[in-house]
């Protein structure tokens, strides 16, 4: 859920001042807190709630935060009600009109999430990610007017910027203020920040805090960016690769061409000779069929993996940063055990890599994981080493950043509220 570049509305201003806007607007504004009455006015909360619709390339999720603003502290998330569903918008490219349905059914779902008498200065917010950046702009924007006419028929709040498509940097941005929010990192001037990885479908973010200046001097201009927050300016290094998300490598790396071109039917080494799957991935239905090749299918799928990222990733100062990482690498990580589902965990670099030998060498998978899961695996460890991780790299899979479903969802909305009462 993404907006077309707003980044001096986006980035410029911090959630310190989000907090002072929010209260003075709400004090002003007439009482709006839902829950138990506060005994002392320093101990008065306020929630404000804030629906963010993510337009993903493999589906759309409605995030519903509900925030409760301290009057003495800063603001916290207290609430968050998540669900998604398949396809994404961009399986509706040829036909607008059919993606209504999955859109309304996430508006009821926030209309049960927030209280009726919130509605109308509740937000309701969408931003389209990979999978719309990948269309052709005129199908792009026939399938944002459908939603917005939508969100103008529904109860909630909304803009003439309330359905657009996100920037990949902005996206990563996001992502970072939300990890570094939900650990507390941001409230503290003194305190470290950590870096944060994703890995979605269409595409891939990286965005961290340098510590190295040499960083921020030898790296492209359009990588580093400034920005307020909590009164302290950061300054950190963003990329997001369009095109390397799990599902877009996949499909390269099989042979297809992004989004929907490409032969239907795909003939690769990273699935066992003789055998035959289908996969459904842009709303195409492809055939994929194991192929003899030299050499082992570790060998034969690392080599072909290692062709598409070669050369198309920088590497980073990744050693002495913490790192969160989430989606893709968070789902992989639980599918083999290497963490706990429900709490999460923490991974070394090589569990990914390690896996991937023992998944594409014909053991260490379960019997339900998909078909293409050695070739995932080694995406995973391929990308992170091209991002410049050393093996011995330990990548935290925190449940409760993982639980706000789209990393960049929470940052994003706290910076949509904003701009809505500094207007």
């Amino acid at each position: 859920m993404k907006r077309v570049s707003q980044w001096g509305v986006f980035l410029s201003v911090g959630v310190l001042l989000l907090y002072v806007l929010l209260v003075k607007h709400h004090l002003g504004s007439g009482p709006q807190s839902v829950g138990r009455p506060a005994h002392r006015a320093a101990d008065a909360q306020l929630f404000q709630y804030g629906v963010m619709f993510d337009a993903g390339s493999t589906g759309t999720r409605v995030h519903v935060f509900r925030f409760t603003v301290h009057t003495n502290a800063a603001p916290s998330l207290s609430q968050e009600t998540f669900r998604a569903i398949e396809p994404g918008l961009s399986a509706y490219a040829d036909d607008p009109d059919q993606c209504a349905a999955g859109i309304l059914q996430l508006l009821e779902v926030a209309k049960s999430s927030v209280p009726p008498p919130a509605w109308s200065r509740t937000p309701a917010v969408l931003r389209a990610t990979a999978g719309l950046r990948l269309l052709e702009g005129g199908r792009a924007r026939e399938l944002l007017t459908r939603v917005m006419a939508l969100f103008v028929d529904s109860p909630f709040l909304s803009r003439d910027d309330s359905v657009s498509i996100m920037d990949g940097t902005d996206e990563g941005i996001s992502a970072w203020i939300t990890v570094n929010f939900l650990t507390g990192d941001l409230h503290r001037a003194d305190s470290s920040t950590a870096g944060m990885l994703d890995l979605g479908g269409g595409s891939t973010q990286i965005t961290f805090k340098p510590q190295d200046e040499k960083t921020i001097q030898t790296s492209p201009i359009d990588y580093i960016r400034s920005f307020q927050m909590f009164n302290n300016t950061h300054t950190v290094y963003t990329h997001s690769y369009l095109g390397l998300g799990l599902m877009s490598a996949r499909l390269a790396v099989l042979g297809g061409a992004p989004p929907l071109g490409g032969s239907r039917e795909l003939v690769t080494p990273c699935l066992s000779p003789g055998s035959e799957v289908r996969w459904e991935h842009a709303d195409v239905v492809y055939t994929v069929s194991g192929q003899e090749s030299e050499g082992s299918v570790l060998e034969a799928c690392r080599l072909r993996v290692h062709r598409l990222l070669s050369g198309n990733v920088l590497k980073v100062e990744a050693d002495d940063i913490d790192f969160y990482a989430f989606s893709f690498y968070y789902d992989r990580a639980a599918e083999l055990g290497l963490i706990e589902e429900q709490t999460g965990g923490s991974v070394r670099v090589s569990d990914y890599s390690e896996a991937a030998e023992r998944v594409c060498g014909g053991w260490g998978a379960s019997s339900g994981s998909s078909p293409f899961l050695c070739l995932d695996l080694l995406y995973i460890s391929t990308l992170l080493q091209e991002l410049g991780f050393p093996p011995h790299k330990t990548l935290k899979l925190a449940r409760t950043i993982h639980q706000v479903e789209t990393s960049w969802a929470l940052g994003a909305t706290f910076h949509y509220i904003e701009s809505l009462n500094t207007h």
